[in-house]
């Protein structure tokens, strides 16, 4: 018979709804670009600014990494911003070490930047075929063939 029991829960609103709405961008890849040549000024003269070579290496890690295919035209201007950073942090200029750490996590550098930013290796099952890490027999593997004892106890269980 209708009508019995307690009244069914009325849905609450969120309380905490976003006040401004989410803004949808279409997205656009960007090819990486080269390190650019250019002149900075030293004692009154312009002079072509040299990258430090660990500056180089550095570039052609992202320009290589995974999270390279989701960068924008704006995450490589960003990110060549970043790499005059490094190029002056290598040069000598360790006050520059905190805004470096700071710029290099929002793309991802490190396990715990990418743990933040929710970021995981899609490969990483397909390389190891779901066996876990050491590349051994997975569990089923190795125990798939077990079966237990008859009176449904385990051998050495009390």
């Amino acid at each position: 018979m209708a009508g019995n029991g307690p009244p069914p829960k009325a849905r609450k609103a969120r309380r905490n709804a976003d006040p401004i709405a989410q803004t949808v961008l279409r997205w656009e890849h960007a090819e990486a670009p080269e390190l650019p040549d250019f002149r900075i000024e030293r004692d009154g003269d312009l002079v072509e600014f040299v990258w430090p070579e660990r500056t180089r290496e550095w570039w052609q890690m992202w320009v290589d990494s995974p999270q390279a295919e989701h960068f924008g035209s704006s995450d490589w201007q960003y990110l060549l911003d970043t790499a005059l950073i490094h190029a002056r942090y290598w040069q000598g200029n360790l006050s520059l070490a905190g805004e470096l750490r700071l710029r290099v996590a929002e793309f991802g550098a490190t396990p715990s930047a990418r743990a933040r930013l929710r970021m995981v290796f899609a490969e990483a099952d397909d390389a190891d075929q779901g066996r876990g890490r050491s590349g051994g027999p997975s569990a089923r593997e190795r125990y798939g063939n077990l079966r237990m004892m008859p009176g449904g106890k385990a051998k050495g269980s009390a």
